[in-house]
């Protein structure tokens, strides 16, 4: 781990910006060298919110000299609380850095750059831009995602980047929508409603487009990474109709998406925000507006993105068929052209229609970037939803992201599983095939079925989610251009796999256990842990909070406790920094006919694809959640995770 020690009078560093005619006056990293100097400028304003549920405006005017000393205003949110990441890492709260970020409904679209120091127009770095998760929690200025160890990483490999982060609306202030919001930025001039969050990304991937020539990168070789809810919504920019046509970035890096292929429309969303609505006895656009802010924190934590018919492109929802290989390929030879002219239901066309990007089984192949930009609508396709660039794509998942609803999954008992499922399927086929496949009847013991009701949240809410992406966006790609990746590597302090656990290697800034080697003695639960609320409208009224399955027989854990030491962590530290820098230098990371594996106990390299079939349960997926399709998949992992209360 990198230790942050910041100065409380940091070295001032300065840096004309002849574009947007402003002097950005900044500071020296805390961990910058003379070997490796480099510069951070903080709280850059990207865009401003004209409203509240209104779409953001590209900021384009500063003054002479702008101040970006200090980290900007992030979107209002619960205080008094750790973050759902902090509470995953395990670490004592009196060891996590201490931080106060002001908050504020309008002023809260800011970035933060971290670059290399004397960079030039003619540096043209790769840049990355990471998208925080959380849900309605959490920002881009967490001290937990500072730049500085990747960035300083990047110059000791000689592939040196630059690294933006930002914050953008979050919760309800970034998601809410109904049809009088929609009326309301009809009116304004503004198309669709919700998904307030997703346009401010698009805002700061705008801004970073044309202003990052400036600060020494390169606007056509920007690369999208992103975590949980971040990961989602570079799934969602992905499928957007803004990427169809006018793509401003080059590859993207989704870790662990926690993502609902089954999104809401208008009138379904609008369904949701009424409750709250009546709640706070809101009638009305203009006393919606005039609710002092902190009323709505912590309200409608499960709205999320929103199928407004605008934002996303025509058939996206198909892309989440999850078919066996050579079924697809059976199917696809007989019914359709190998290259049909227009994709609704793809991602991308395939590899051989693109120009500029180069894809091989080798490592060390460069990937291209984007075409230009300024293409004209003849030159884009033959509809304008058709993708213009293929762009590559690294995604994976830990093998415990269903630690993450620990605390409501707990309060569910066998029975009332088993009601559930039933109610969800609505067949007796389809739901005595997921109870069998999980091994959960009426008569599983209590101390049993929480572990087997997390195993198929974590398939339904994360693994096979993924899986479904990774293999047709790769089909779609001709076999190429999609690595795969598994994290099954220990957390440092919880000594087993957990969603979350691949950002403490990462980014390399969270304060690691005295002794490595050897876990706390003092820990409450020294062998498995159990964490929550993370749903902060969940009902946990009830729970046990010594919860852990502590008094489980060991033969019947599917992780042990392995103690993570100092070289395994820093075995997976390097490995996962040099591959996610590769990648966004323009090289493949490792070979695409290959899954990467980060651990257990420090295991880091290329395996065959046939090893998913051990480390996930693939088997399970195709003769359980298959037939089920993806929306009652959806549906079955949401409710299970929310608890018997939801």
């Amino acid at each position: 781990m990198t230790i942050l020690q910041e100065d409380s009078e940091p070295r001032l560093v300065e840096h004309h910006h002849s574009g947007l005619s402003t002097t950005f006056r900044g500071i020296e990293h805390p961990l910058s060298t003379s070997d490796a100097p480099f510069h951070q400028f903080r709280g850059i304003k990207y865009a401003s919110i004209p409203a509240r549920f209104r779409q953001s405006k590209l900021q384009t005017i500063y003054p002479p000299v702008t101040d970006a000393t200090q980290h900007g205003p992030i979107c209002p949110q619960p205080n008094g609380r750790l973050l759902v990441e902090e509470l995953l890492f395990g670490v004592p709260e009196d060891r996590l850095p201490k931080q106060t970020l002001k908050q504020d409904e309008f002023e809260c679209l800011n970035l933060n750059i971290t670059c290399p120091a004397g960079l030039t127009q003619s540096s043209r770095l790769p840049v990355m831009i990471w998208i925080h998760g959380g849900g309605d929690r959490g920002s881009g200025s967490h001290w937990m995602y500072d730049a500085g160890p990747l960035v300083r990483k990047s110059v000791e490999l000689g592939t040196p980047i630059i690294l933006v982060t930002f914050n953008f609306r979050i919760g309800l202030l970034g998601f809410a929508g109904n049809t009088m919001i929609r009326e309301d930025n009809k009116a304004a001039g503004d198309e669709g409603t919700g998904n307030y969050g997703l346009r401010d990304q698009q805002r700061c991937l705008e801004w970073v487009s044309q202003n990052i020539l400036g600060f020494g990168g390169n606007p056509d070789n920007v690369t999208l990474f992103g975590a949980s809810s971040g990961a989602a919504d570079i799934i969602c920019h992905l499928f957007s109709k803004a990427n169809a046509l006018n793509p401003m970035f080059a590859r993207a890096i989704v870790q662990s998406p926690v993502f609902e292929p089954t999104l809401p429309d208008v009138s379904a969303a609008g369904w949701q925000l009424s409750r709250v609505m009546s709640t706070l006895q809101a009638t009305d656009m203009t006393s919606l507006r005039a609710l002092k802010v902190e009323k709505l924190l912590g309200l409608g934590a499960h709205i999320r993105h929103i199928d407004d018919g605008v934002f996303f492109r025509e058939g996206w929802m198909n892309h989440f068929s999850h078919q066996h290989k050579g079924a697809a390929r059976s199917s696809r030879s007989t019914s359709q052209k190998p290259h049909p002219p227009y994709y609704g239901n793809s991602l991308l066309p395939p590899s051989l229609h693109i120009a500029g990007h180069r894809h091989s089984s080798r490592s060390g192949s460069r990937l291209g970037t984007p075409r230009s930009r300024s293409r004209s609508r003849s030159d884009q396709g033959d509809t304008p939803e058709q993708p213009s660039t293929l762009q590559p794509l690294i995604i994976g998942d830990s093998s415990s992201e269903s630690l993450l609803w620990s605390l409501p999954v707990s309060l569910w008992t066998s029975p009332a599983v088993v009601r559930r499922v039933k109610a969800i399927c609505q067949s007796v086929t389809k739901s005595s095939n997921i109870l069998r496949a999980y091994d959960i009847s009426s008569a599983t013991p209590e101390e049993e079925i929480v572990p087997h009701v997390l195993e198929l949240v974590n398939d339904a809410r994360c693994a096979w989610v993924t899986d479904c992406i990774a293999q047709n966006t790769k089909e779609e790609r001709g076999g190429h251009g999609v690595w795969r990746y598994v994290f099954d590597q220990e957390g440092p302090h919880r000594n087993i796999p957990h969603h979350a656990a691949d950002l403490m290697y990462l980014f390399d800034t969270c304060p690691l256990p005295d002794s490595i080697s050897s876990p706390s003695s003092d820990q409450a639960c020294p062998d498995m842990f159990f964490d929550g609320p993370f749903d902060v409208d969940d009902d946990d009224s009830g729970a046990d909070p010594d919860f852990c399955f502590k008094d489980r027989d060991q033969d019947d854990l599917e992780w042990e406790t392995i103690p993570v030491d100092e070289y395994s962590y820093t075995k997976v530290r390097d490995a996962m920094q040099s591959a996610w820098l590769a990648f966004a230098s323009g090289n493949d990371p490792w070979r695409d006919d290959k899954v990467f594996v980060f651990g257990p106990e420090g295991e880091t390299g290329e395996r065959p694809t046939t090893l998913l079939n051990g480390r996930r349960r693939q088997n399970i997926w195709k003769s359980a959640l298959e037939p089920l399709g993806y929306q009652l998949v959806s549906k079955l992992g949401a409710e299970l995770s929310r608890g018997p209360c939801s």
